[in-house]
Formats: C-alpha cells, sequence, structure tokens
C-alpha cells in the first residue's frame, strides 16, 4: 500500500512539471511484471493475436467468393482504418501507458459511462473469440490427426459435441495455465508457434508460384494490378462485405497496447509494435492471397478459390496439390496459428479484467495479482472459466448461435475501436493544430479511422437486421445478428448501471478522471 501510495505521489509531482504526464496522475501501478516484453516480443504477441494462418484459411475463400479478383484490394481496404487507428492508440499511449488501453483512454477523454463501454465491448468481444478459437483448434486438431494417420474418420470427432466440448475444455485448460505462468512463458511460446505458422506460409507461398506455370494446372491466371483497385468492378454491398470480413481479419493487434505496462519503453514500444504487426500482417495477406489467386484461380469448381465447398479452408484444398506430403505441415501451421492465438488473446482479457478492478469498475478481486508470476490471477482464470462455459452451452444447445455470435462480432470490434480512436481526437483536442504531426496523428488519422469503422458499424447494424443474416436465424423478425450484436452492448449498459450502484468512486471520477491536457507539441 506504501508502494502505491509512493507511486501516486511521485506522478503528481512530475505532472507538476510536466504537462505530458498529466494523464498519468492518476494511472496506478497494478504489480505486473514490467519491463518484460520488447519490441520484437510485442509484434510477436500480435501477430499471434491476429492468427494470420487461421485467418487466412478461414477467409480467403470467402472474400474471393464475395468480390473475386479484388480480395487483395478488400485486404487493403480492411488495412486502411486498422492503420489509422492504430495511430491514436500510439498517441494515446505515449501520454498514459496503462493496460487499460481503450477503457482507460475512453474514460480520461468521454468518462467513465463511455470509457466502462468501450471496455465491455473488448471484453465480450474476446470471450466470444477465445471461444472460436477454441473450437477451431479443436477442428484442425483432428483434421491433421486424420491426414497424418490417414484415417479420415478421425476428422468427424470434431462433429461429436461430447468429444468435441472435452478437448475444447483441454485446450482453453492448457491455454489458461500457460498464460497463468506469467509472461515470459507466453513469450517464449509465442516464439515457437508464430515462427513455425510464418515459415510455413512462405514455404506455401513460394510453392504456390512455382505450381503456377505448371502443365497439369490449368486454372492458373495471370497477375494485375487491377486486383489492388478497390473502386473499380464492385458493387457497394459486395464492398461492404468484404470489408467488414477483411476487419475481422486484422483485429487483435491491439494486444501489443494491452502488455503496454510490462513492455520495455512502455510509452513508445506498444505504439510501435502495433503499427508494425498491422503492416507485418496486411503483407502476408497480400502475399498469400496474390499466390492462391494466381495459382487456383477463382473458379468454382476444384481447387478454384470461388469454389464453396472449400471456401471455409482453402488450405485443405491447395495444401496437396501444391506440397504434396509435406502439406502436412500447412495443417499443423493453422492448428499453431489458432492455438497461439487462443493463448495470447487471454492477455487483453485478463488485463482489461485487472485494470477495471484496479479502477473500481467491478468487483475489486480482479485486481488481484500473482505474487510470483506477476500476472492478473483471478481475471485469468475468470477468462478460461467464462470461456469454457461460454462455448459448452452454446454448443451444445446451437451452433447456428455460435456461428451468427461470431458474425456479430464485426459489430463490437468496430465499436471500441472506433470509440478508441475518437478518444485519441477529443483527448488532444485543444493541440491538434499545434504543428503538422499533431494535426496527421492526433488528428487526421485517427479521425479518419474512426468515421470508417463507424459507417461499417452503422452498415453491419442496418444489414443484420434482416432475418437472412448469416445463418437465417432470426427472433420476431429480426436478424439473430443484430439481437445478439446490439444485446450485447445493451446487456454492457445494464451490467454498468449494476457496477455504478455498487461501486459507485469510479463513476464519480474519483478512481479514474476525465482529463484534457496542456498544450503539447509533437516531437
Amino acid at each position: 500500500m506504501d508502494g502505491e501510495a509512493h507511486d501516486s505521489a511521485g506522478r503528481h509531482a512530475l505532472a507538476a512539471h510536466d504537462p505530458r504526464h498529466r494523464a498519468e496522475a492518476d494511472l496506478r501501478d497494478k504489480g505486473l511484471s514490467r519491463g518484460s516484453v520488447g519490441l520484437i516480443s510485442s509484434v510477436v504477441l500480435g501477430i499471434s493475436s491476429v492468427a494470420p494462418a487461421y485467418a487466412l484459411t478461414a477467409t480467403l475463400g470467402l472474400l474471393v467468393t464475395a468480390v473475386g479478383l479484388k480480395a487483395p484490394a478488400i485486404f487493403i481496404a480492411g488495412f486502411i482504418p486498422m492503420f489509422l487507428t492504430a495511430y491514436g492508440y500510439r498517441e494515446l499511449n505515449k501520454v498514459a501507458p496503462d493496460c487499460g488501453s481503450s477503457f482507460t483512454w475512453a474514460t480520461k477523454a468521454f468518462g467513465p459511462y463511455i470509457g466502462w463501454m468501450c471496455g465491455w465491448g473488448l471484453v465480450v468481444a474476446i470471450i466470444i473469440v477465445l471461444s472460436n478459437l477454441a473450437g477451431v483448434a479443436v477442428s484442425f486438431f483432428y483434421l491433421f490427426i486424420a491426414r497424418l494417420t490417414g484415417v479420415e474418420s478421425i476428422a468427424d470427432l470434431a462433429g461429436n459435441k461430447p468429444v468435441n466440448v472435452l478437448t475444447c475444455l483441454t485446450f482453453v485448460a492448457i491455454a489458461t495455465l500457460i498464460a497463468y505462468r506469467g509472461i515470459t512463458a507466453t513469450e517464449r511460446v509465442q516464439y515457437i508457434l508464430v515462427g513455425f505458422q510464418m515459415v510455413m506460409l512462405v514455404v506455401f507461398v513460394v510453392m504456390l508460384f512455382i505450381g503456377i506455370g505448371r502443365a497439369d494446372n490449368p486454372r492458373s491466371i495471370g497477375f494485375s494490378l487491377d486486383w489492388f483497385h478497390p473502386f473499380t468492378g464492385l458493387e457497394l454491398s459486395a464492398f461492404v462485405a468484404g470489408v467488414s470480413a477483411s476487419i475481422f481479419a486484422f483485429w487483435g493487434w491491439d494486444t501489443s497496447f494491452s502488455v503496454n505496462e510490462e513492455s520495455r519503453d512502455s510509452d513508445k514500444t506498444p505504439g510501435r509494435a502495433g503499427l508494425l504487426c498491422v503492416v507485418t500482417i496486411l503483407v502476408t495477406y497480400l502475399v498469400v492471397a496474390v499466390a492462391a489467386m494466381m495459382y487456383a484461380g477463382i473458379g468454382g469448381e476444384g481447387t478454384g478459390l470461388g469454389n464453396e465447398a472449400t471456401t471455409d479452408n482453402v488450405f485443405a484444398a491447395l495444401a496437396g496439390p501444391t506440397m504434396g506430403g509435406a502439406g502436412l505441415l500447412l495443417f499443423l501451421a493453422v492448428l499453431a496459428s489458432s492455438a497461439a492465438s487462443l493463448q495470447t488473446t487471454f492477455l487483453p482479457a485478463s488485463r482489461t479484467l485487472l485494470r477495471d478492478g484496479t479502477y473500481r469498475a467491478i468487483p475489486p478481486r480482479f485486481a488481484s495479482v500473482h505474487p510470483r508470476f506477476r500476472i492478473p490471477a483471478f481475471a485469468t482464470l475468470m477468462c478460461g472459466i467464462g470461456t469454457s462455459v461460454f462455448y459448452t452451452v452454446l454448443t451444445i444447445f446451437s451452433q447456428n448461435v455460435l456461428s451468427d455470435t461470431i458474425a456479430a462480432l464485426g459489430i463490437m470490434i468496430c465499436f471500441y475501436y472506433g470509440l478508441t480512436a475518437f478518444a485519441c481526437v477529443w483527448y488532444f483536442r485543444k493541440e491538434l493544430f499545434a504543428s503538422p504531426a499533431n494535426f496527421v496523428f492526433k488528428f487526421a488519422f485517427p479521425l479518419v479511422g474512426g468515421l470508417m469503422l463507424a459507417t461499417v458499424f452503422v452498415i453491419l447494424l442496418k444489414d443484420s437486421f434482416d432475418p437472412s443474416y448469416g445463418s437465417g436465424a432470426s427472433i420476431a423478425g429480426v436478424g439473430l445478428v443484430f439481437v445478439l450484436g446490439l444485446g450485447v452492448l445493451v446487456l454492457g449498459g445494464v451490467l454498468m448501471l449494476i457496477c455504478r450502484a455498487r461501486y459507485p468512486a469510479f463513476f464519480r471520477g474519483e478512481t479514474l478522471a476525465k482529463d484534457t491536457p496542456s498544450l503539447v507539441v509533437a516531437d
């Protein structure tokens, strides 16, 4: 307790002499393992959360089906709001390197109510994604075993609900255990998993290019720069559908900011890592997409990327023809990708709950930190339990609800990313025109990124209101995806009111205050 008071007093004294640190005056040290994450580690954690190998095999076919040869352009269109928003995260992290990230920054910009809802959007999105990643890991685990042994019936075990749930709970337990052992243990595991999947993607691309000109590959097509042009040959509905899928494919880079308190140079490293992560993912997506399109074409038969029978797993269709027996390693790479993302996605969720508990926005129990491993102990366990319960219930009662919940994720992703981008503009409103750098990085970039995300958010709400959206399920004539997406946000509002009644100090601004810094000219 004395250490906490000393830290707080130090921050207030520093704020009095340097306006750049005013935002840090009421931030609290949460007891995490400081200085444990370097730049490369932070980038690796971000890439792991995005899960490029899994995202590509799951979305590339869907994008080609929706937009044809414009898939690379759609990846770029999804990248732009992510890249611009990442600058907003970077600027906010410079003045308030708090593991609360979106929650803390939205609170300081807009006040406790919007900040609480921003944090809720992040946490609930992560819990849903953790469930999805665990399910994907189960599917690819049995698919890999089936290909390895030659007994194809083993792959059907993923469809057996009791086996599926038990296997999933095992994966979640392992991921929770690794996360519980500390950030260093997480880093070591991620270097292996991320390194393996990226190497296998490089090998896969090389084999695709080698196979383009083969005589036994009649589906190969020539390269065209028009593939990268998003404003020709696309209907607006197809463009929006593609962008929403692309945004989901980029989601997860902000993990680099969730470990900012554990990073070396905490005010700089996360920002650099976040930008490097987004750019690395874009390059990976574009290279793989172009190679796959040139090799397989976009036809609806055989290995064509437009074949509806393989749209949810294009690597399964291309691994054998391009890599032969070594194609089994590509399956293992996708399994490693989903498993790696399952494990690292615990980081932002647990640290968000830790932050909420620290500032008394939720029960203080969530503020507990393990004395040895220096991780959010109770929050990490609750993330594992919440993921397990969520996945088990939805798997037992309805697969459609699970798939529609994943579809509703786009609504939540745009919600909290967009709010954070706008928080940057509003927080720095007194200094936006003080220098060219301020105008670009604190105003123009985050504003455009936020507006793009807000536009997709509104369009998703409008489209998902139609019962035909997603699985086709509906409630009282309203699309289930709309009910789930908006319903989760409404549920968050209800929980916020309950927390306000039980923990009023946060909502009165006593534990984390709304703040506007003095004029600061960017370096």
